[in-house]
């Protein structure tokens, strides 16, 4: 059972994905794309070497050893589950779909990590607590509300989309997939579950 806070990694987390959503933001489509495809290039081919070359490996994990959990010192680092998982949803989904899901991403993920080790007691599915999922359920209502007022979206409705954002933001994070990273996982089902709120009330 993990009851370290590793709060290197929560902002290495928070900062990576800031930077991503913020140059997702003010990019088009087209060239966060290709700028997503050459970090994938980069991050991912580095990643692969790594476990491929002990050496390579020392040395990844001499640099980066902060921010990586224990398990990936020999296996797939989050990094790049993350990228593979925003690629895919900025290749398939529309850009405010994209945007709050960075933002949840960003924000969402750490909180609910940082309140289920913290205060999580009650643990619910997968070692996740039931104090972790409702920061994230908070975190990302507020987040939503924040987000369709700026951009005057769903303003007929918002506290309702604002919720069921919320909702979606937090069961993303929460619920499994197998045994995959949900680095990978949470992008994915929150911009599909966004998508099909947007369908719904437009």
């Amino acid at each position: 059972m993990r009851s370290d806070l590793h709060m290197a990694r929560k902002l290495w987390h928070i900062i990576t994905v800031s930077i991503v959503s913020y140059l997702y933001a003010v990019l088009d489509r087209k060239m966060s794309l290709q700028i997503l495809s050459v970090a994938m290039f980069f991050f991912v081919g580095l990643d692969l070497m790594r476990l491929k070359s002990e050496f390579l490996n020392r040395f990844a994990v001499k640099i980066f050893g902060t921010v990586m959990r224990r398990n990936e010192i020999n296996s797939p680092a989050g990094t790049t589950y993350l990228l593979s998982g925003v690629f895919i949803c900025v290749l398939l989904f529309p850009h405010d779909v994209v945007l709050l899901t960075l933002i949840f991403l960003a924000i969402a993920d750490p909180v609910a990590s940082y309140f289920g080790i913290r205060w999580g007691k009650d643990k619910i599915i997968n070692n996740k607590s039931l104090q972790g999922t409702l920061a994230a359920f908070v975190v990302c209502t507020i987040i939503s509300y924040i987000y369709f007022q700026k951009k005057g979206l769903l303003l007929d409705r918002i506290l309702l989309a604002s919720l069921i954002s919320g909702i979606i933001g937090a069961l993303s994070e929460l619920l499994p997939i197998r045994k995959m990273d949900d680095n990978l996982t949470f992008p994915i089902l929150c911009s599909l579950a966004l998508r099909t709120m947007f369908n719904v009330f437009s």
